[in-house]
């Protein structure tokens, strides 16, 4: 809380610095969330579990900041909670005994650039939009398995935004080409090549996760499209495979219906690498998978909805085994307050998921069910 309160007074005091300086502005959220959580699974065998039903009271605040340095050059950052408590969710703060939590804020994303009516480009921790882009979700989670919290985590339920916290550092670069915008950052995903060049690493000066990801958005009449590629350039560290170099490509699309939206996702991605690593064993791994996410969303006004669908096949070991997720989010926002200081809004939202797995000894499920209640003020 000390830390909290230290930078909120240090941002306090930078924006209402001298007019010679550069012009500060500060803004953010908070939320409080009540979580119901249901998990139910089924062996290949056909054992049912049905876990524990828990009911967590939640809550995160964070703060932006935008400078303004003239002549189109910029600065923003994301202050954020970026800690994990064991079942919770990264960067929300679970009430515990006595309400015995601490929640300590960081910098979670930051940069700087410059921009113009034609073009921009920007460095440091990038902001991804990854909850309305799900290639970043199907190209680092294709395949259900721990993360970096050792979670096992999944394609669907917007991995990239909860535990990647929506940011990864790169170099942006945009232009305006014909009736649309290109885009093309170049992103470093690991540190992979930690010493000098070994026969067993395959390590390099630059043989560090290196990956380029291109975009084009663009108009066709009232229908917006996002078509997209991401490809890795060297061997990168996965959740569970690593010295791997995968790939994915595909689109979104934006359909308006009169006051309503719907839409469109489709992105698949692919990867055989013969000099692959198990991440689990640190075994050579000759690997193999390919896999797919398409989503259909509406939002229509205070109500939006989304389902997703994730398949998988991964070829590597002995065994092809096949990961099939169904995903459904759905919410409603009732807006309380709305200024121009700021909103207040009440948004209950249902989360569900249901995972198969399919290898030669049948079929093994893992199902997941969270009914949630939003309070979120921005100012």
């Amino acid at each position: 809380m000390k830390k909290m309160i230290s930078l909120a007074a240090m941002f306090a005091a930078l924006s209402y610095a001298s007019p010679a300086s550069a012009a500060l502005n500060i803004s953010g959220d908070a939320s409080t969330r009540l979580r119901g959580e249901f998990n139910n699974t089924e062996t290949a065998a056909g054992v049912k579990t049905t876990l524990n039903d828990d009911l967590k009271y939640q809550y995160k605040v964070r703060l932006k900041a935008a400078a303004d340095l003239g002549d189109g050059y910029f600065f923003k950052a994301l202050i954020a909670n970026e800690g994990y408590v064991a079942g919770s969710s990264p960067g929300w703060a679970t009430v515990n005994l006595n309400n015995s939590e601490t929640f300590a804020l960081q910098v979670s994303n930051f940069y700087f650039g410059h921009a113009t009516a034609d073009c921009h480009y920007s460095i440091g921790r990038l902001p991804l939009n990854s909850f309305n882009n799900p290639i970043f979700d199907i190209t680092l989670y294709p395949i259900p398995g721990p993360n970096g919290f050792g979670v096992k985590t999944y394609a669907v339920d917007v991995p990239v935004t909860q535990w990647n916290f929506d940011r990864i550092y790169g170099a942006n670069y945009g232009t305006k080409v014909g009736n649309g915008d290109l885009n093309a950052t170049l992103i470093v995903l690991d540190n992979h090549s930690v010493t000098e060049n070994t026969a067993a690493l395959a390590d390099g000066l630059f043989n560090d996760g290196y990956g380029l990801h291109v975009s084009y958005k663009t108009n066709i009449g009232d229908v917006t499209i996002d078509p997209q590629a991401i490809i890795i350039l060297t061997d990168a560290l996965g959740g569970t495979y690593s010295r791997i170099t995968p790939y994915s490509f595909g689109t979104n699309v934006s359909i308006p219906a009169g006051k309503s939206k719907i839409g469109l996702s489709g992105f698949y991605t692919g990867c055989k690498d013969s000099n692959g690593l198990s991440s689990a064993t640190g075994a050579d791994a000759k690997v193999d998978y390919s896999g797919y996410l398409v989503r259909l969303k509406g939002e229509s006004g205070a109500a939006m909805a989304w389902v997703d669908y994730n398949h998988t096949t991964d070829k590597t070991a002995a065994t092809e085994v096949k990961y099939n997720n169904l995903f459904v989010w759905a919410q409603y926002t009732f807006k309380l307050h709305e200024s121009s200081n700021g909103t207040f809004n009440v948004v209950p939202t249902i989360r569900y998921r249901a995972s198969g797995q399919d290898d030669a000894t049948g079929t093994a499920r893992n199902n997941q069910l969270r009914t949630e209640l939003y309070a979120n003020v921005t100012f």
